[in-house]
């Protein structure tokens, strides 16, 4: 089974420039995120977790991709080192190309961090690469086949069992016309909120976010286009694990949705920040395939609770 639709074309949205790259780097400090400690030699490096996932093959892997994304663009990056040096968390990445597949892995691999991912059981199949990619930490997914709670509860393990995750939210490329961030299924909030539940404390989440190439033409990529990545600074939401041992079996789905919508809402911000526009009033859903809009957030009993005390004090 196909996914519906086509993403836009490459006309669709325009280079992002070399004025508006120039302006970023003067907000933030901009490295290259395929090359080995891109953000200097300070970061600590962990041997255990590089040598639980298979060292040659993932070297190997990760300085032939490191080398394609810098044959096909100028690659530039900046939050890098939000990733923690050591302990489970996860990583919440933007899926406009397949570059946002490639360029926050390579990224973290360079810190010295090896993430498990989840990514399309198509992928498994492929020749040779197929293999590699599951030596090096892949988790095939097969979508569209009823699946969604036991890979929720394969991601779940993975975190419980001290290793980071990478996930893609989106579940495939954004169909919005602005390649944009598309409507999420809530998995990424589940996961996040039942894994920190078993473990008694919150599962750092980051968004990492890539844009500039959706422009590249992959058969002939020059002259080099900018492609530039922020994995941004830990999201919050210690507020929807506050009544936690009241949940029973699983996290509510409102708290689920709730989650899922701040990392859309937070990578849409971060993605206007990168391209110097101004974000979208609503979002693409992928299931009407049409522009709705923007979710309201989600209030918590503990979050009304927390009011009405303030409140009170404030009377007092």
């Amino acid at each position: 089974m196909s996914s519906k639709g086509k993403p836009s074309p490459r006309k669709a949205v325009k280079p992002l420039s070399d004025e508006q790259v120039a302006r970023l780097a003067k907000e933030h400090v901009l490295v290259d995120p395929t090359r080995a400690l891109p953000t200097g030699p300070h970061r600590q490096i962990h041997p255990t977790e590089i040598q639980a996932q298979h060292p040659r093959a993932t070297q190997m892997l990760l300085d032939a991709c490191s080398w394609v994304i810098r044959r096909s663009c100028k690659p530039l990056a900046w939050g890098l080192d939000n990733i923690p040096e050591e302990g489970v968390y996860i990583c919440a990445a933007t899926h406009v190309t397949e570059f946002d597949v490639f360029m926050p892995m390579c990224a973290q691999f360079h810190l010295g961090r090896r993430p498990r991912y989840m990514a399309k059981a198509e992928m498994a199949k492929w020749p040779i690469i197929g293999k590699w990619f599951q030596l090096v930490g892949m988790q095939p997914v097969k979508r569209r086949a009823g699946q969604a709670r036991a890979i929720e509860e394969t991601s779940i393990e993975i975190l419980t069992s001290g290793r980071p995750l990478t996930v893609w939210p989106e579940g495939t490329v954004t169909r919005d016309p602005k390649k944009w961030p598309m409507s999420m299924k809530n998995g990424v909030g589940f996961i996040a909120l039942e894994a920190s539940r078993r473990l008694g404390k919150t599962i750092p989440l980051y968004c990492a976010v890539t844009w500039g190439a959706a422009s590249i033409n992959h058969w002939f990529p020059w002259p080099k286009k900018n492609v530039v990545m922020c994995i941004d600074t830990q999201l919050d939401y210690s507020d929807l694990l506050a009544d936690a041992d009241t949940w029973g079996d699983e996290p509510p789905v409102a708290y689920a949705d709730e989650l899922t919508r701040r990392v859309r809402v937070r990578m849409t911000d971060i993605m206007a920040d990168i391209r110097g526009v101004e974000r979208p009033a609503g979002f693409f859903d992928y299931r009407s395939m049409s522009e709705v809009p923007e979710e309201q957030p989600f209030v918590t009993d503990a979050q009304i609770a927390a009011r009405e005390e303030q409140g009170a004090q404030n009377q007092q």
